[in-house]
């Protein structure tokens, strides 16, 4: 089995009106995602994704297409570290590390493909599941947020994540009413979309622990370990972070400065599931936890899935419940949530299968040009949607 060749598909999604959900950043127009296959020579393919911009994204895999043509896709570490190698100049972070991921985690599934094994099974899993928790909860009315926990609560979800960030009398208040609708019995995590500052987060941190959130997630920017490790001695809630952080060097960091409780690396932005997994190995050795990041579709949520269910340290992972279809539609077999667990695949590799007239409809017409808009994390051309203004305090 030799590489033939390996295709980036840019994906784009507007919300009706091109208005969807309201957080910190604004008001959401559209989402993108990048979806990697690899070809081989005996016309299987391997599927990956990778979540950063798509033009840049689509460009890094050109070029290591063209440098991996007639390697073995089997040789998965070995590969990986070749990308690492042919792109340390202009990678190591950001969209390179997470295009050579989404190439990764596309051998993972070929890999698993070729020996007739699904992949959680490969990395040293027993059983095709793992927790799940909705990732919603954006800025609403109290009763609107009510309602909405309720409804994950009744699509067979026991944990659920909400976002904060919006102002001191609305995070508090928030957490509470939330709290209240799913009862004692069911996890809540808050994220606070790097809008605190340390004071504010340890005031907001007695809260949340008031009202027993499972985790408090990045309440500062990811170059700020210093409030994240003088948080994290003065509340009484795990911390949690990661989603904006790439490879094991930048976990490493994380992790040595004692910055954090929970660790979120996501294989479809931090290089894979060669480095989700690594980065998992450093976070047992710590005493740490894993919670995968994942908000982009559900290749990602699937591939993140796969290292949950083989590491017993692995808390859950993420599934985006804003109306997305690169999660809702883009599968053959829709993600299955039962008694709070997503259910995988005994199938071999990833064990999933692209719903290829959903590819079609969903395609960006130029694969090198994104249309202006607010895409959730990444912002394009000039905007009038404006991002939340300064975070109002109480005192």
């Amino acid at each position: 089995m030799k590489i033939d060749h390996i295709e980036c598909i840019n994906l784009l999604f507007d919300y009706p009106s091109r208005r969807g959900f309201q957080s910190s950043g604004g008001i959401t127009n559209s989402r993108v995602t990048s979806l990697v296959l690899v070809h081989t020579d005996g016309g299987e393919v391997g599927i990956g994704s990778a979540y950063s911009h798509p033009a840049l994204v689509q460009l890094v895999v050109r070029q290591l297409s063209t440098l991996l043509r007639g390697h073995d896709p089997r040789e998965v570490e070995a590969i990986w570290e070749k990308m690492y190698g042919w792109t340390r100049w202009f990678g190591r972070k950001g969209a390179t590390m997470t295009a050579l991921g989404g190439i990764d985690v596309a051998l993972w599934d070929l890999r698993g493909k070729s020996l007739g094994k699904p992949v959680w099974a490969l990395l040293g899993g027993d059983e095709p599941s793992c927790p799940a928790y909705a990732s919603s909860l954006l800025w609403n009315t109290f009763d609107g947020l009510a309602t909405e926990a309720v409804g994950h609560l009744e699509r067979g979800f026991r944990r659920m994540k909400m976002r904060l960030g919006r102002d001191e009398e609305y995070d508090t208040g928030a957490v509470a009413a939330v709290r209240k609708a799913i009862g004692p019995q069911h996890d809540l995590m808050c994220d606070a979309s790097m809008r605190y500052h340390l004071a504010l987060a340890q005031r907001i941190g007695q809260t949340l622990a008031d009202n027993r959130v499972f985790w408090y997630e990045e309440p500062f920017a990811p170059e700020d370990l210093d409030s994240f490790a003088a948080l994290r001695s003065t509340v009484r809630v795990p911390i949690a972070a990661g989603e904006n952080e790439f490879g094991a060097q930048g976990f490493r960091e994380l992790i040595e400065r004692r910055a954090v409780d929970i660790v979120q690396a996501d294989a479809s932005r931090c290089g894979g599931i060669t480095e989700v997994r690594r980065v998992a190995d450093m976070a047992w050795k710590a005493g740490l936890k894993l919670a995968p990041h994942s908000w982009s579709d559900a290749i990602a949520i699937v591939a993140n899935a796969q290292v949950v269910a083989a590491n017993p340290h692995a808390l859950t992972v993420e599934v985006d419940q804003t109306g997305n279809p690169f999660v809702e539609e883009l599968l053959v077999e829709p993600l299955r949530i039962q008694e709070g667990r997503l259910q995988l695949s005994r199938r071999p590799g990833l064990g999933i299968e692209l719903n290829q007239s959903v590819v079609e409809r969903l395609r960006m017409p130029n694969q090198l040009e994104v249309p202006d808009g607010w895409y959730s994390d990444m912002v394009f051309g000039q905007q009038d949607n404006q991002a939340a203004g300064p975070y109002r305090e109480r005192i």
